[in-house]
């Protein structure tokens, strides 16, 4: 139930901002405004277990909030905020902050990034350098630390067996003193955290990073978390996963949906280019014994479309915590060996290729969902990258608000390609609906529609 609070104050960072950055946050026709109603309503909205974008528009509908200066600095006013962002008529600490790093990320990423024209973000050498400067400025690039940041990616819509096994792992990494990266939202990306957070307590380790990375266009769907102690919105879901690649030590992947599917395509595809062939990059795919015949359906669906070589780039670890933290420990000094004999950054991976098929924005129209080359003549980066894109619009169809209209107004889209890719990719899909992994809420309906060419 949504009440009325107004004038939360910053705490820590962001506690000033000029004249024109306040009157471009107080514009409500500008795109600014909306962006920051969107993404502060979804942080205020952590906890809630309702990703049915209908539903969740309709508690969007009254909320507000408005930029005031005050003379010692600024100050947030809102409006039908969701109450459960408070305790006692006092917002969350945590909460707090994750409003004004939202307010903070959205005005760099307009004014610097956007709008500044420092970056070509045609070319992908200045794509990278404005993932750099984002991340650099939120304080996420911390030079003095040694590698020990474990990305874990998986469904928002698990379980609660397969949620408590994210929790055993999380557990595990926390006692290893290794950090916890993730989307940011509930399920897999939140009960590795949660884990960790007894295991660095076990450990004393008071400055555990707990570090959530995510864009506009998905917050809504999978708000923050609370445990997130370090939150960074990069402008779209390309720059988002290339966030996340060029930060991590190491990568492990739960079972999940259609946008988990996305995340194995995007690492793969980046980790196939021969200029990475040598660089360790430890990954994992695992989850617990009730999910082996969905982990082994996800494992021949990248043999049948990828290739063994693929396959090669991960190993796959079912119902074994202890061992699966074992191996990104063990991994962390392989990273740490070759960046420094090579020069390159612990907290930013320069030296990582990332083709440009999977820097560019992709769009999932009906038109651009149907023209992707899902077959076997297309060359292999251009296969993984189009793959990507169909599972990124799968996302879109059943989550994005952009998306959803879209579905709701043309109908499912259409996925055209050869039969025995699209066989393998069907199988998965209809795996996914059956385990319950495209939504938390409401019944599914395919927001797709698979076409074989004849």
């Amino acid at each position: 139930m949504a009440k009325q609070y107004e004038l939360i104050h910053p705490k820590t960072h962001l506690r000033v901002l000029s004249q024109h950055e306040i009157q471009q946050l107080k514009d409500v026709g500008s795109g600014a405004h909306e962006m920051l109603r969107r993404c502060s309503f979804a942080v205020l909205s952590a906890g809630s277990m309702e990703d049915d974008y209908t539903r969740l528009e309709e508690s969007y509908r009254d909320f507000s909030i408005s930029v005031e200066q005050e003379e010692r600095g600024i100050v947030l006013q809102l409006s039908g905020a969701p109450s459960g962002a408070f305790v006692d008529d006092e917002i969350i600490r945590g909460v707090r902050e994750q409003l004004f790093s939202v307010l903070r990320d959205i005005l760099y990423a307009e004014e610097n990034i956007l709008k500044a024209h420092r970056f070509d973000l045609s070319k992908s050498e200045d794509i990278t350098n404005a993932v750099f400067h984002i991340l650099r400025n939120a304080n996420l690039l911390q030079p003095d630390v040694e590698p020990k940041l474990v990305v874990c990616w998986g469904g928002h819509s698990i379980p609660p067996n397969e949620y408590q096994y994210t929790k055993e792992v999380g557990y595990e990494l926390g006692l290893r003193g290794l950090d916890i990266g993730t989307g940011c939202g509930p399920g897999a990306m939140k009960g590795p955290m949660k884990g960790a957070t007894i295991g660095h307590a076990k450990q004393h380790i008071r400055n555990g990073r707990y570090i959530g990375i995510t864009e506009p266009g998905i917050i809504a769907a999978e708000s923050p978390n609370p445990i997130v102690n370090e939150l960074v919105i990069l402008p779209d879901i390309e720059k988002r996963l290339e966030a996340f690649v060029r930060m991590a030590h190491g990568i492990i992947i739960f079972p999940g949906g259609p946008g988990t599917a996305e995340e194995i395509l995007y690492i793969l595809g980046v980790l196939s280019h021969p200029a990475n062939k040598v660089i360790p990059y430890p990954l994992v795919i695992t989850g617990p014994e009730e999910t082996r015949d969905y982990l082994m359906d996800i494992d021949r669906f990248i043999g049948d479309t990828l290739g063994k070589e693929a396959q090669s780039r991960y190993e796959l670890i079912i119902n074994d915590p202890v061992t699966v933290a074992r191996r990104m420990k063990a991994g962390m000094e392989s990273v740490r060996q070759y960046r420094r004999d090579n020069n390159d950054a612990y907290f930013y991976n320069w030296t990582l290729k990332i083709d440009p098929d999977f820097q560019a924005p992709f769009e999932p129209t009906h038109e651009n969902m149907k023209t992707l080359r899902l077959n076997r003549d297309a060359p292999f980066h251009e296969l993984a990258a189009d793959l990507r894109r169909a599972f990124s619009g799968i996302v879109a169809g059943n989550v994005k608000a952009d998306g959803v209209e879209l579905v709701r107004k043309h109908g499912p889209y259409e996925i055209h390609g050869d039969a025995d890719i699209l066989d393998g990719m069907d199988r998965l899909l209809r795996a996914m609906v059956a385990h319950g992994r495209m939504k938390i809420s409401g019944n599914y309906e395919p927001c797709y529609r698979i076409v074989k060419n004849e």
